[in-house]
């Protein structure tokens, strides 16, 4: 009786084996993504800490400097154009390059902005001296740090679930399922080039 059931019993334990070694690496998938995806939010909020930093800065600063408008209108553009990009930006979108390229572009130039704001700042010593602008400077100077610090992050993460939805037989579930790769940031156009110092 039994030899008459054990190839039944043995092709259906084989296909459990496959289908619980699947259902594993689907779950893994789906792990990865979320670490992504929760990484991203994490990126999202120190970008967002610095949006929220920058009008008290430039308020500050506007007391002392009021006639530097356009710089101000400047950072204030660029400030509006980042929180523009990054609120299409969802973890969805992370599968497309350029999106990613375009909201790195559009935090580059509201960097850039808020650079010429610092310069403008040098010329005014009883600014550099204001306990409330040198807290917000301060503050402003350790959230690029996180900023840096949760980029690392999010790449590591993108990288390993890149890895995994790249490799078999994860590949074939990822394709099957719609798990995309996703991007990572980069280095900002000529970072690769050490800056030129003349005294």
């Amino acid at each position: 009786m039994l030899r008459k059931y054990l190839g039944l019993i043995l092709v259906v334990g084989v296909i459990a084996f496959i289908g619980l070694g699947f259902m594993g690496q689907y779950n893994r998938l789906v792990g990865l993504q979320e670490q992504v995806d929760g990484q991203w939010g994490n990126v999202e909020n120190v970008y967002q800490r610095r949006a929220d930093l920058i009008p008290n800065l430039v308020e500050t600063v506007k007391g002392y400097a009021a006639h530097e408008r356009e710089t101000f209108e400047a950072v204030i553009k660029a400030r509006a154009q980042a929180t523009q990009v990054q609120a299409q930006l969802t973890p969805e979108a992370l599968n497309d390059p350029q999106m990613l390229a375009k909201f790195q572009e559009a935090q580059q130039g509201l960097s850039s902005a808020l650079a010429r704001l610092m310069v403008v700042v040098e010329q005014y010593p009883d600014l550099k001296a204001n306990q409330n602008f040198r807290d917000l400077q301060a503050q402003l100077e350790g959230t690029e740090n996180r900023i840096a610090v949760e980029r690392r992050r999010f790449n590591e993460v993108a990288r390993d679930y890149n890895t995994t939805v790249r490799r078999f037989p994860a590949n074939i579930l990822a394709g099957m399922f719609g798990f995309e790769r996703k991007g990572y940031f980069e280095a900002a156009d000529g970072a690769q080039n050490a800056p030129k110092v003349d005294f």
